[in-house]
Parts: C-alpha cells; sequence; structure tokens
C-alpha cells in the first residue's frame, strides 16, 4: 500500500496535466500513487493520461463517461479509489513543490491530526514569482483543536494544500457536492465542522499557477453565473454549520464572505457598466441582508459602505465607492461630519459609516483630495484634460497653490471654484518620461503640499503620443504615463554599451589604485560621508558646520547616495559609486565618515581618515556582532583590513571604548571629547522645525518611538513591536508619536493611524525629534545613550529580550537591571506606564543618573570645535609622496584629549567598489544602528 495517493483532476488539459503529474511522481516521498481523474475530456487528454499511466507503475487513470461541469465529481471520483491511507488533490494546471507530500506526511503521523494544511502560493508563470496566499494563517506551526480555536481559517477553503486521513473523511462522509462550482467552499466547512483536530505547517505545499489569458472557474467573474455560484457556495456553507450543531460559526463564515468572496467582485466593479452592477447587486443582495450587523462592523469600512450602497440599490455610488477599495484607495466625492463621526456621501446612515479610516484627521500632509480627468485626449505631443476636484473633509485652506506632479516636474494649475465646494481645472501637458501624474495643493501658510493621483475611466483609450503612452492602471484606474520603447541608434547604442563596460565596480577599483600610485592628496580637500551617503547628518555635519564656521580653508565634498538629496550649502556634492566619487577618494586629503567608506579602497598615503562612527549601546559590535561573529576568514580579513584605514576615532565615553575599541581591532588614536552629533542635543539646538514639518498639533504630548531593527528580520517591518492601533486608540486624545525606523527597515503606517502616527524615517536629524519630543520610546536601539542628554523620561518595550539577546543580536550589557526606564513587554503594559509617566520617570531617577554617567560623562556641547582643532588645524599628514602601499598610523596633527592607543600598519583590501545603498560594502554591518542619522 502507498503512503499517499495525489488525486490529479483534468478536463481538457494535455498540454499541462505531465507537468502536474512529473510534480507528484518527482516528490521526496516515493511511496506514493497518483490517480488521474478524467472529467470526460474531449482533447488529447486521454491519450496522455494512458501514456502517463503506462510510464509509471504509480500512475491509475480514471475517466467520467459524461462531464459533470466541475470540479467536484473528479474529486469524489478520485476520494472513492483512494488505495492509501492519506490522500491530496492536485489541479492539472498547478504543481506541489518536491518536499510536499513528505513533509505534510510527517506531519499528519506526528500530530494524529485529521488533516494538515499548509501555506498556498500563486506562481505567476510570466515571472516566476510567488506570492503567498494570506501568509498570516501560515505564520506558525501549530495544531488547532477545532475551528472554534480559530475561526479565522475559514479563509482557507482550498481542498488542495491539505493532506487528509481517508478514513476521516470516509467515516465522517465529508464530499464534495458535485452540482455547484466553489465547491471547495462548502467542502472546506463541511472539514471544519467535523475535524476534532487539525494542524497548520508555515511552508509551500502547493503552487497555484497564473498564465496571462488563462481561464478558469476563479478566473470568470464577469460572468453572472459565476457569482451566483459562490453565492449558493456561501449558502450551503452556512447550512452546513448549523447542521452540524455550529450555528455560532455561521458569522465566522460570513465574514469570510464579506472579507474575500465578496471583494473579488467589487475590486474590478468600476470597469463594469451599469446593468452588470445591477444584476450583481440583485443577485447578492438577499444573502447579504441575512448577515447580522455586528459581522458588517468587523470588515473594512468601505466593504461596509459597498454592501450598504448593494442593499439600497445605489448602483452608480456603488460603483464609485468600489473604486476605493484597490489602487489608489481613493476618497469620496463628499463626506458628511456629524458628532464626531465621519460618513460617506451625502447621508448619514450606520452602514456609511468611515469613521474608522480617520480620513477626516489626517494631517494636511497627509490629507486626501479626489481628482476624476472628466475629459482627456490628444494634442499633437501635448494631452488637453479636465479634472473635477473634490474636497470632502474641507481640507483646503483660503490660500493655496496648485500644481500638476509629472515625475521630477511641476506644471503650475489654475482651479476655478465649481459651485459645490470642488474645483474644475483644465490641464494641458506634454509627457516626459513614466511617471504617475499627482495633483498638488501646496499651503502657503507654511509651505506644507499634499497630493493625490487622477482617477479616469478605466475604459480609457490609451493616447498615443511621441515617445509615450498616457493610458490608465488597475481597476480604480489612475492615469499613468509609460515612455515608449524606443530604439536607439547604433552609435549610441555602442557608447551606451562601452560606458556600462568601464563602470563596472571592479573597473573603478583598478583605476582608483592606479590613481593613488601618480596622485598626490590635495591638503586642502576633504571628503565627507554620513550613513553610506544616505543623508549629510550625524557627527560628519557637526564637524562640516564647524569647518564653514571657522573658515578654515578646506573644500569639502560630500558623498551622496543617488535619489538621497543634496549636499549641504557650501558644499559640492558627487554621487556615492560614481566616477566623481573615486576621483575624490583618490584625491582628499582627508576622509571623514560615520559608517565605513568602500571596504576594499585603500586609503592614500598621505591622507587622514577620521572615523566618527554612529552610535553607542548594548548591542555587539564589529567582530561580535552577527555578520563577523563567524568564523569565516573572508568577511572578518576584510573589516580588519577597512578599519586599518583608520587614522582617528572618536569615542563618546569610556565605555564606548572600553567594548568598540577591542571588539573591532583598532589599535590607533581616540579622541575623547564627546560626540559631534550630540552638541546640539547638550546646548538644545534645532537644526530645523519639526513642529511644522511633522504637523505636531499643539497641545500633545510627543512620544518619539525608535526601534532598531532585527539582523534576521531586516526590511521586514517586524522592528515595530508595538501595536499602534491600541496606542491610537487608548492614547490619541493626549499624545502622537513620531515613528522613527531604522534605515534598513521598511515599514510604512497604515493611514489610518496617521492622526496619530507620524513617519519620520526620512526626517534629515534625529536631534530635532529627541529635543522636540517628551519621551522616548526604544527596544535595544542606540538611540537611549543620545537622549539620556535631554534627561526626558524613556521607556523599554522589550518583548523579545530573550530572543534579541540569545540568538538573535546579542547584547554587552543586561538592558532591564541598567534602563533608566520602565521596561515593557506589552503595549497594553506601555500604555499604562504613559498613563503614569512622571511617577515612572522619578522612580528611576538613580538608574538615570548612573546611565547618564555611563554614557554621556564626556558629553559637554563643544566635540565638534574641540576635534575639527585636533584633526584639521595642523592640516594633514606631509607625507604625502604618491605611493601603491598605505602609510603607517602615526599622531600628526592630533592634539588635546587624544588617546593614541597602538600604532598599526594599514592593510589594503580588494574587491568591489559598493553600490550606493550597499551598506555591507560601504561600512561595516555589524552595527549598522545610528544615533545621529535613525533609531
Amino acid at each position: 500500500m502507498a503512503d499517499c495517493t495525489v488525486v490529479v483532476i483534468t478536463y481538457n488539459d494535455a498540454p499541462r496535466l505531465p507537468r502536474a503529474v512529473r510534480s507528484v511522481l518527482g516528490q521526496t516521498l516515493r511511496d506514493l500513487e497518483v490517480i488521474i481523474s478524467d472529467d470526460a475530456s474531449t482533447d488529447d487528454t486521454p491519450e496522455v493520461a494512458a501514456g502517463l499511466a503506462a510510464s509509471d507503475p504509480r500512475v491509475r487513470y480514471l475517466r467520467r463517461e459524461r462531464n459533470s461541469g466541475g470540479c467536484g465529481a473528479p474529486r469524489n471520483d478520485g476520494l472513492d479509489a483512494a488505495a492509501a491511507p492519506y490522500v491530496m488533490f492536485l489541479d492539472s494546471d498547478d504543481e506541489l513543490p518536491r518536499h510536499a507530500c513528505k513533509s505534510l506526511l510527517a506531519e499528519i503521523e506526528r500530530t494524529g491530526a485529521d488533516f494538515v494544511s499548509g501555506q498556498i502560493s500563486r506562481l505567476y508563470e510570466w515571472n516566476g514569482r510567488l506570492r503567498p496566499y494570506y501568509p498570516t494563517l501560515f505564520a506558525r506551526r501549530r495544531v488547532v483543536e477545532g475551528i472554534r480555536e480559530d475561526p479565522e481559517l475559514f479563509l482557507d477553503s482550498f481542498s488542495t494544500n491539505k493532506l487528509y486521513d481517508v478514513r476521516f473523511l470516509r467515516e465522517s462522509g465529508v464530499r464534495f457536492p458535485e452540482d455547484i462550482h466553489y465547491e471547495d467552499h462548502v467542502f472546506a466547512t463541511e472539514l471544519y465542522a467535523h475535524a476534532r483536530r487539525f494542524a497548520i505547517v508555515p511552508w509551500v505545499v502547493y503552487h497555484w499557477h497564473r498564465a496571462r489569458g488563462a481561464s478558469s472557474i476563479s478566473l470568470s467573474i464577469e460572468e453572472m453565473d459565476n457569482v451566483r455560484h459562490r453565492v449558493t457556495a456561501a449558502r450551503l456553507s452556512d447550512e452546513a454549520l448549523r447542521r452540524h450543531g455550529a450555528a455560532d460559526l455561521v458569522p465566522e463564515r460570513q465574514h469570510r464572505f464579506l472579507r474575500q468572496d465578496l471583494c473579488v467582485y467589487l475590486n474590478p466593479l468600476p470597469s463594469r457598466d451599469l446593468v452588470w452592477v445591477k444584476e450583481f447587486a440583485a443577485v447578492v443582495r438577499p444573502y447579504l441582508e441575512g448577515i447580522p450587523a455586528e459581522v458588517y462592523e468587523r470588515v473594512d469600512p468601505l466593504v461596509k459602505v459597498c454592501c450598504r450602497l448593494i442593499m439600497d440599490d445605489r448602483a452608480e455610488d456603488l460603483r464609485v465607492a468600489a473604486g476605493c477599495l484597490t489602487g489608489p484607495r481613493a476618497v469620496p466625492r463628499a463626506a458628511v461630519q456629524l458628532g464626531g463621526r465621519t460618513y460617506w456621501g451625502t447621508t448619514v446612515s450606520p452602514g456609511l459609516d468611515i469613521t474608522p479610516l480617520r480620513l477626516a484627521e489626517l494631517p494636511f500632509s497627509a490629507s486626501r483630495l479626489r481628482h476624476e480627468v472628466t475629459e482627456i485626449a490628444g494634442d499633437g505631443r501635448r494631452v488637453r484634460m479636465t479634472v473635477r476636484t473634490y474636497d470632502p473633509f474641507g481640507v483646503l485652506p483660503v490660500a493655496w497653490e496648485a500644481f500638476l506632479k509629472l515625475g521630477g516636474r511641476r506644471v503650475p494649475l489654475r482651479p476655478h471654484p465649481s459651485g459645490d465646494g470642488g474645483y474644475v481645472t483644465e490641464v494641458t501637458f506634454t509627457p516626459d518620461g513614466s511617471c504617475e501624474p499627482r495633483i498638488g495643493f501646496t499651503r502657503l501658510a507654511d509651505g506644507l503640499t499634499t497630493t493625490d493621483r487622477l482617477i479616469v475611466d478605466p475604459k480609457m483609450t490609451p493616447i498615443e503620443l511621441p515617445g509615450a503612452t498616457v493610458g490608465c492602471d488597475g481597476h480604480a484606474a489612475y492615469l499613468r504615463v509609460r515612455r515608449s520603447a524606443r530604439r536607439r541608434a547604433l552609435p549610441g547604442r555602442v557608447k551606451r554599451a562601452l560606458i556600462r563596460r568601464i563602470s563596472t565596480p571592479a573597473m573603478k577599483l583598478r583605476a582608483y589604485k592606479l590613481m593613488i600610485k601618480v596622485l598626490r592628496p590635495r591638503r586642502d580637500l576633504a571628503l565627507f560621508e554620513s550613513d553610506v551617503g544616505k543623508g549629510c547628518t550625524g557627527s560628519p555635519r557637526a564637524l562640516y558646520e564647524e569647518l564653514r564656521r571657522r573658515g578654515l580653508p578646506v573644500e569639502v565634498v560630500w558623498s551622496v547616495a543617488k535619489g538621497r538629496g543634496e549636499a549641504p550649502t557650501g558644499a559640492r556634492g558627487v554621487r556615492r559609486g560614481g566616477w566623481k566619487y573615486v576621483w575624490t577618494l583618490a584625491r582628499a586629503g582627508y576622509w571623514v565618515d560615520s559608517h565605513g567608506f568602500p571596504l576594499d579602497y585603500p586609503k592614500p598615503r598621505g591622507t587622514r581618515y577620521l572615523q566618527t562612527w554612529h552610535g553607542q549601546g548594548i548591542k555587539s559590535i564589529g567582530f561580535d556582532a552577527p555578520d563577523l561573529r563567524g568564523d569565516f576568514d573572508g568577511p572578518r580579513a576584510r573589516w580588519r583590513a577597512a578599519v586599518a584605514r583608520w587614522d582617528a576615532l572618536i569615542s563618546p565615553s569610556a565605555e564606548f571604548s572600553r567594548r568598540f575599541i577591542p571588539s573591532n581591532g583598532y589599535t590607533g588614536p581616540v579622541y575623547r571629547h564627546g560626540t559631534p552629533r550630540c552638541d546640539a542635543l547638550v546646548r538644545g539646538e534645532f537644526a530645523g522645525d519639526p513642529r511644522t514639518r511633522l504637523e505636531l498639533p499643539a497641545g500633545k504630548k510627543v512620544l518619539l518611538y525608535a526601534p532598531t531593527y532585527r539582523d534576521r528580520a531586516k526590511s521586514s517591518g517586524r522592528s515595530v513591536r508595538a501595536d499602534l492601533e491600541l496606542m491610537a486608540e487608548e492614547l490619541a486624545g493626549e499624545w502622537v508619536v513620531i515613528l522613527r525606523t531604522h534605515p534598513v527597515e521598511r515599514y510604512r503606517p497604515p493611514e489610518h493611524l496617521l492622526h496619530f502616527v507620524r513617519p519620520a524615517a526620512t526626517y534629515p536629524e534625529i536631534n530635532d525629534l529627541m529635543l522636540v519630543s517628551d519621551a522616548l520610546l526604544t527596544d535595544y536601539s542606540s538611540v537611549m545613550c543620545d537622549y539620556a542628554i535631554t534627561g526626558k523620561p524613556m521607556l523599554f518595550l522589550i518583548d523579545d529580550w530573550d530572543e534579541y539577546r540569545l540568538t538573535e543580536r546579542g547584547v554587552y550589557h543586561d538592558l532591564p537591571s541598567i534602563a533608566p526606564g520602565p521596561c515593557v513587554t506589552t503595549t497594553e503594559e506601555l500604555v499604562d506606564r504613559l498613563r503614569d509617566l512622571p511617577a515612572g520617570h522619578a522612580a528611576h531617577a538613580a538608574r538615570y543618573a548612573a546611565f547618564r554617567e555611563l554614557w554621556c560623562a564626556d558629553e559637554h556641547g563643544d566635540a565638534a570645535a574641540r576635534i575639527v582643532t585636533d584633526f584639521f588645524a595642523a592640516g594633514p599628514s606631509k607625507d604625502a609622496s604618491p605611493s601603491g602601499s598605505a602609510s603607517p598610523s602615526g599622531n600628526a596633527g592630533l592634539s588635546g584629549n587624544v588617546r593614541p592607543v597602538a600604532s598599526s600598519g594599514y592593510a589594503s583590501s580588494s574587491g568591489n567598489l559598493g553600490t550606493p545603498a550597499d551598506a555591507a560594502n560601504a561600512g561595516p554591518a555589524p552595527d549598522a544602528d545610528s544615533a545621529g542619522n535613525a533609531a
């Protein structure tokens, strides 16, 4: 007997059937059988299936005499014929990953579950990408003791991503209905109703293929019969739950219908004609009217609005509202605000309440307008259009300026009042490159701007212009300009190919090494870099401003990563990684940076390199950090050689010197004057106006939330561990949160939280955020050491403390025992501590004082001035003769509170110049945390 039967259902799919069967026969579980269940195909499927059966004894072929019209009958045929104790189902246009059967079999035998369910992923054949379906459902491996324990799993109504105990299916009588489409939904509901326990695994066990132009039941959503079948499946599912004594779960199953099934039809609704929309509403209305009001309160407010409009038979309004669900998630044309609530449209009704979206409470720069293109046409090389602008929440001030944003270009506009609170604008523009045109309004009082995309008719005919096509994107249909593909002339193509050939990182490195052999560094030229070129901030910026203040004869060039702004006033910039950058590296008599210049570039003989570093704290760094603590000679030798280039290091404290210097193998001079970037904190000086730029409301307290990244989850958003939804609900009346995520993190707060959360990842100077805030919330970020200078309260959310210190980054200090403020592990506890902040701060006064003594004793507000005197006043090394070798470290030009540790040679390294965003190649990944530039 085989361990597992895989039933492959097929109908008129001869070309793809072999691929599906091969994905089963190639499983790492060898002891299995394949049953091809053919629903009376009329193409070459019988011949193909017979050939597959003849080629492998594990394959059996079943064929129905008449087509059943659905997937249920062939699946039941396969289930009845299954000889193994476990069964899976596979559609002939899909595939199983290689370990699917074996891994699921091991799990069902380990857990004794009735079935095991795993992640299903769409596989887009045109690009090979996988997109998991509701990955949160499968986020962790677990056993579920019945569907009541986790009713969210009603969202997983697939039959193909599961391995079943055949005896359980036969004894319970769970089978597929054979007279409807979406039989999976009914089958899955019966399954959940009968199962005493089932298991969930987080890995992908099924590849659901999606091909361009392919048709299937799930893709035929424009057919009204498709809608009818899905509604019927929902009714039968509800009845199954009631029949099996689970009527209390019917609202959960209905919630799934509103959240998933209904939205399948609502999303493309803006492109349907009114006749289709009215018929669709008539089909789904009876089912929606039977759903309790409390179920509607759990879904997205705009889905609830669509349901209300369906039940009220408002077809045109429904089409407009459906356009708000996807794409730019446009706002309504009108809204009513009454009694602290906001309603979609012009009618006050509980079903039209959109208050939870907080659209009427957004700050001006995030506020929403609606721009509808009512007419559009091509005019030679230009586009002429009429735009109707709606201001449903009354956000536009008395004095403003409007413009059309085309990529980096702005076209002034003159909107005219429409008479009902909106505006009409005649727009003429010439497309210039690919972009999403936006209309923006700038508030003259403070210069803040809000922009929104332009909505067009989804059936718009694309406008072909020389060099560009103007059309629409997405179901919600927003305006899009695409550059037309142009074939360059042969000389141009040859030139571009030659430039690409000579501009490789390896070629730049070879050229650089030749330059430093034949060129002398300029003693009046300095190259400054902060945060791998991502911003001109931190300690390098403080030193630059001090150089300018003194008027020292040093020309400063700033390294700026592509798309990261411009150099400060009085300096010129070079794009990090470009040829001018390479030239400046070779010619500069001074290097100053906060992270690390490209690791493989030896320092020219005579150039002096000041490493300011970018933070101190409890986290492991250097050779103790995850990227370098492993026993791999290459990365460790590379970093050792990079550190050997430093001529001087800024140390903020004795504790920093005690940890940082040995963990990085540094043996050169050390400045102990404090931290240049912290001078502004000591003096309370703002570099900008954060209250205006971040639109911080008067009268509310400001909490700076600055978490650090997780080494094993960079760019995942998982560093934001506080429940911002709960915080907004409990604290929005009294507090506003400035969210400062780490530069390597990618996290965007949802729009409905922007009334409470101010994203500040790109705000140029974190000192301003520390000074404007009333308290700090962090976890393990080095920002805590700088913030201690302010003396203001700190709180620490350390829910993953054991994981972080033992298996993640690692730490030098036991944070709970030295923290200068309360340590909490839940957002609920955090909220309580914020409500009693003064008492908590007072209770930690002794710890706070000890913490400041440990990390901030050398911060007196004059670090930049003293370091400029010591490092720049004496000029660069006089030993500037061209040489291919690196120079030894020394104390030339150093004075004051300088602590030479030892003399060391400088080793050259080889490799490639990193790209502007390549922090790993441009600086040490061992401690990418930056208090000067980010949390």
